[in-house]
């Protein structure tokens, strides 16, 4: 097999893999039951699930959630998988109060081309009208138009929630009033679609069913225009024996999801990623995106530094005690919330631990605070002995690990790339 080929292999599934991991996600998140019309397949292992309808995480996810990679602590989840063939949709959406939400809605290539929420569409009561790009004709001017450039769409929502039962349950209220309505007759829009794949499987794919879920996708979503190779490289890719595909899934695969990313900002920290609508040509990116952090939003609705080192180079280990600390009047500037969550590097999900905390941030009860304002947060995997830094303790699994600081409605200075991340110091011994 010679090494330039299979290289060009790489990129073809560079290229490709969000719309596989977008295919999986749909699978693994879509509902098999309908509240009202029942289960979509006939049985557990049916890879029918409803689609043009509203699902609702009822609990903030824990390690015992396994769908999701690098999933987030603070919000409630309200996810909806659309099928735009048959006509555009409307959503309704309830009257917010002065929460914080957000609808992202993503391409099967993984780009989040439109919100509603806060920040873009306020938090009164709304309707979004949602269609493909193959319809013509004129949104409703009550209604919030949202052009889809593919017939299927990701919506993935987060609403926060204190955890706690009381407001669990005022959240709950207004997820039902949550909807999906056909656009013609304001109907609901719910029907059944073959996911054709186990979404639950999250390590390499093999390639004759990655080829399959691959075209099957591409069909209804068209290549961004950044992308006007892509096919000719897809193609190459598919002209040898499928060893050679399943060689690099599995080599680009690992990559993925084992290299450790240097850090660009300084103190460990790294953005992964600017996007605000598209991805452009940062192919790479968009592949370990979708890869590790599927879902993610833009910058300007959230930004996601990520700290897979210290301060000097060297990858998170659980073997090592680290401090973060954020000085007097230097903590992060969001319009929303922020918080600090740890993720097991070998499956990027959370960590289970005995004090079952797997975030810290500006909403955390009974944080301790330095006497001139400061911040300090200790993260190790044994109990600090200090009762002050047990109280700002972040447990890591006795093995890899890396963070992710979550700044939701980012003021100027993340956005413009101003502000200094405080370093993650690794203690000896």
């Amino acid at each position: 097999m010679k090494r330039d080929d299979l290289e060009a292999t790489h990129e073809a599934v560079l290229r490709t893999l969000p719309l596989f991991e977008m295919a999986r996600m749909r699978a693994a998140t879509a509902p098999r039951r309908h509240p009202q019309r029942g289960f979509a397949g006939p049985d557990a292992a049916s890879t029918l699930r409803w689609l043009n309808t509203f699902t609702h995480s009822k609990r903030l996810l824990t390690p015992r959630d396994r769908e999701v990679v690098t999933p987030n602590n603070d919000t409630l989840y309200t996810n909806a998988w659309l099928d735009l063939s048959e006509g555009p949709l409307v959503i309704e959406v309830p009257d917010m109060g002065e929460r914080y939400w957000t609808l992202g809605f993503l391409d099967m290539w993984t780009n989040p081309f439109a919100y509603a929420g806060r920040r873009t569409t306020g938090n009164r009561a709304q309707r979004l009208f949602v269609h493909g790009p193959e319809w013509t004709g004129t949104v409703p001017k009550d209604m919030v138009g949202i052009a889809a450039p593919g017939g299927d769409v990701w919506i993935i929502g987060r609403i926060l929630v204190d955890d706690d039962a009381a407001d669990l349950a005022r959240v709950a209220q207004l997820q039902q009033q949550f909807s999906i309505l056909r656009a013609q007759d304001l109907q609901a829009a719910a029907r059944v679609a073959d996911t054709r794949m186990d979404g639950r499987k999250t390590d390499t794919p093999e390639a004759r069913a990655y080829r399959a879920m691959v075209d099957a996708a591409w069909a209804r979503n068209p290549a961004p225009h950044a992308d006007h190779d892509a096919p000719s490289l897809w193609q190459q890719a598919l002209s040898d024996v499928e060893p050679r595909l399943q060689q690099a899934l599995g080599e680009v695969c690992q990559a993925l999801r084992e290299d450790a990313q240097p850090s660009d900002i300084g103190g460990g920290w790294s953005v992964p990623m600017t996007i605000r609508t598209d991805w452009g040509t940062q192919f790479a990116l968009r592949a370990r995106v979708a890869r590790n952090l599927i879902g993610a939003l833009g910058i300007e609705e959230a930004m996601y530094p990520v700290a897979e080192v210290d301060d000097r180079g060297r990858p998170l280990d659980g073997a090592h005690r680290y401090t973060l600390c954020f000085p007097p009047g230097a903590g992060p500037q969001v319009d929303a919330f922020w918080s600090l969550t740890l993720y097991r590097k070998s499956d990027c999900l959370l960590v289970d631990n005995p004090i079952d905390r797997y975030s810290i941030g500006d909403r955390t009860q009974g944080l301790q605070w330095d006497a001139d304002g400061g911040l300090r947060i200790a993260i190790q995997h044994a109990a600090p002995s200090d009762p002050r830094d047990r109280a700002n303790w972040l447990p890591a699994p006795p093995e890899p690990f890396y963070l992710t600081l979550r700044l939701y409605q980012p003021r100027q200075a993340h956005l413009d790339f101003l502000y200094a991340y405080p370093p993650l110091v690794r203690h000896a011994g």
